[in-house]
């Protein structure tokens, strides 16, 4: 049985984190100050030590409340804090956002002063900005680990190649090498298996995925009848926004398939569908903490639970089948009969994993 205190190691480094991080972009957007403080307690009773934000979450209001609860819980050395950098918080100044060394020096400045810390456990890239060379991002990263105002540092959001190039010029030329890639996985979004599962294994680098139970769909309030959604609550109304991590509601038919089948699956193992969702993707290859939000204690109280959740093999098998990718053209070079063809027809695997 899994607990919060169960630490494990972020990527290749000595850093130890819990297996479920509380992601706490809800403090200040959905939960007030008093659930977000009571969310904060609970977390840290249970052995929590991995607290996630960023500086654009609630317009900084979600580094504030963390930093003053860690403050006032005299628990900065238990505390992991990470936080991202990468969007703008100046609209029209270009360099107050994206990713380079300008705006990396600008926004750690300011998580240091909401958070009130001197320095970051681990700080993370937001998201690719599609434009600085990944040379600059590096370097300057690097720069702030030598100077101890970062202890270790990650990416969340980008390409598998951008990942490769960033920890192979790490390890060329000397650098800190990324611990963590953050990336959303769940049940209706599994595209990091494609190529950044196996680009996480050969590198040394931890899987942290968000919304495990994405954005909401998967835990259950949601339903169609006659091709009208019915739910509610903060994420459903937002459904319609436009933002690509809130489509999943109408993205695609196959998610609905995928929701009617962990609804059943949880119906017969007495456990809900949050739950379910969540011990799957803890579950999965090369993830070693999963990120949970919660506007209310009782709602952490269920995600902390699918810790102790050792899904039965047949629904894990079911799950996995009725979530799977579709597959891609290169995908049949690496199915058995091309490897077959590649190998003369004899079963070849790895010596040393």
């Amino acid at each position: 049985m899994k607990q919060l205190n169960q630490y494990r190691t972020l990527g290749r480094t000595g850093l130890k984190v819990s297996p479920l991080g509380l992601g706490v972009m809800t403090y200040g957007w959905g939960a007030d100050k008093e659930a977000a403080r009571m969310i904060f307690d609970r977390y840290r009773e249970q052995g929590g030590n991995f607290f996630d934000t960023a500086d654009m979450y609630a317009g900084g209001e979600s580094e504030r409340w963390l930093g003053e609860f860690i403050h006032e819980s005299g628990t900065r050395d238990q505390a992991v804090i990470a936080t991202k950098f990468s969007f703008n918080a100046q609209p029209g100044n270009p360099n107050a956002g994206g990713n380079g060394r300008k705006n990396i020096l600008r926004a750690l400045e300011g998580s240091l002063k909401r958070l009130k810390t001197d320095y970051i456990d681990v700080y993370i890239l937001h998201a690719w900005d599609c434009i600085t060379p990944v040379e600059e991002v590096m370097a300057t990263l690097n720069d702030l680990v030598r100077a101890g105002k970062v202890r270790h540092i990650g990416l969340s959001d980008v390409p598998a190649w951008y990942a490769a190039r960033a920890q192979t010029l790490s390890e060329e030329r000397g650098y800190e090498r990324l611990a963590l890639l953050q990336l959303e996985y769940s049940l209706v979004s599994r595209n990091l298996e494609r190529e950044h599962i196996q680009l996480a294994v050969e590198m040394g680098i931890s899987i942290v995925p968000w919304s495990p139970l994405g954005s909401g769909f998967l835990t259950g309030k949601y339903r169609r009848e006659g091709g009208t959604i019915i739910g509610s609550g903060r994420v459903f109304d937002y459904k319609n926004s436009g933002n690509p991590t809130l489509e999943k509601f109408s993205k695609r038919e196959k998610n609905w398939e995928i929701l009617d089948a962990l609804v059943g699956a949880a119906k017969r193992i007495g456990r809900s569908p949050a739950e379910v969702a969540l011990a799957w993707v803890i579950g999965r290859p090369q993830v070693t903490s999963v990120l949970v939000g919660a506007t209310k204690k009782e709602q952490l109280d269920l995600n902390l639970s699918a810790l102790a959740l050792e899904l039965p093999f047949e629904v894990q098998k079911q799950l996995t089948e009725v979530s799977d990718l579709e597959s891609t053209e290169l995908d049949h070079f690496f199915e058995p009969t091309l490897q077959g063809m590649i190998h003369g027809g004899v079963t070849v695997q790895r010596g040393i994993e």
